[in-house]
């Protein structure tokens, strides 16, 4: 089973054609072992499961117990989850969300990290069309207060129950965190709400594709030159960032690879912009392709302020030809 990433597939992706039929699609974050999610899987054949997660080994695992059980109605996505629901799926999309004991992040420092907040609950609303449901779990005290707080203030949801949560669930199949935490005495609270016919302002569109960046500069400088004059800078503006982590020389020699950070929703990347020798006193700004990266917005705006950065470096540089985005 290959394991999708969220980089390389179509922004939105046509799920029934990846599933190859047209079916309910239920999506699990962060299954961790994968024990609920392939169990989801097994018992309801008529449905497509997708789960998300950002753990390499977990995803590998995940993959290997799916091939020996022979289930094809399960597909596997390495990414975040804002991410992956924003650029992949359409709106009302998904029929059922499951999320299992997420990190609760415990410092107060932390607490950005959180998967659930408000605006991620407006995104899922979004994605959710009117009964679709929303089954979240977890042993944290503090982080259950804080997702009972959310859920009962949020406009797009309201619970299954005749309260916000239970506190045992004996239906369900147990994922190894869930059964730890009861074997230790924590209390586990099981959230089960569905989406209402509330609208949600559209305010996740998906993002638009861009082409390969490029850049061409008529430059008096050698590599060399421009090697020893430059210096890492940054840019945050309008919701998105980018740092020059670093300038490195390829070993042949033949161009120079501006480590970049790019920080931007739906997903943030690490990638590897490079200042090629074109020949006839010219330099070549691009994307290298190490680490298959998506040229996004962000991506195209970084190339934009190296491009500007070297400008910089002497009076006699002129951008001759580009086709940048401004968005």
């Amino acid at each position: 089973m290959a394991i999708l990433d969220i980089r390389r597939l179509p922004w939105p992706t046509p799920w029934p054609a990846l599933f190859g039929r047209e079916a309910p699609l239920l999506v699990e974050i962060g299954f961790g072992n994968g024990q609920f999610l392939l169990d989801l899987a097994a018992t309801r054949p008529e449905a497509d499961i997708l789960g998300l997660e950002i753990s390499q080994v977990s995803l590998r695992k995940a993959a290997r117990k799916a091939r020996v059980r022979n289930l094809d109605n399960v597909a596997l996505l390495y990414g975040n989850a804002l991410g992956a629901l924003w650029a992949l799926c359409r709106p009302q999309t998904l029929a059922e969300v499951y999320i299992n004991f997420p990190d609760p992040w415990p410092k107060a420092s932390h607490h950005h990290r959180r998967l659930i907040g408000e605006r991620f609950l407006h995104l899922l609303a979004t994605r959710m069309p009117s009964g679709a449901t929303l089954d979240i779990a977890t042993d944290h005290d503090e982080y259950a207060q804080v997702i009972e707080e959310l859920l009962l203030a949020s406009p797009h949801f309201e619970s299954r129950l005749s309260s916000p949560f239970i506190t045992a669930a004996e239906t369900r199949i147990r994922t190894k965190y869930e059964q730890i935490a009861l074997d230790e005495g924590r209390i586990c609270r099981y959230f089960k709400w569905q989406r209402n016919q509330a609208p949600a302002v559209a305010a996740f569109p998906i993002p638009p594709e861009m082409p390969m960046p490029h850049v061409i500069i008529e430059s008096p400088l050698s590599l060399d030159q421009i090697e020893e004059r430059f210096v890492a800078s940054t840019y945050s503006a309008a919701g998105r960032a980018v740092r020059f982590v670093g300038l490195l020389r390829a070993r042949r020699g033949d161009f120079l690879l501006v480590d970049t950070y790019v920080e931007e929703d739906p997903i943030s990347q690490r990638v590897g912009l490079t200042i090629r020798n074109r020949g006839d006193g010219q330099i070549i700004l691009g994307l290298h392709e190490l680490g298959f990266p998506r040229p996004t917005a962000g991506v195209h705006r970084a190339l934009h302020t190296l491009s500007h950065s070297l400008l910089e470096l002497d009076p006699a540089m002129r951008i001759l030809n580009s086709n940048l985005q401004e968005t």
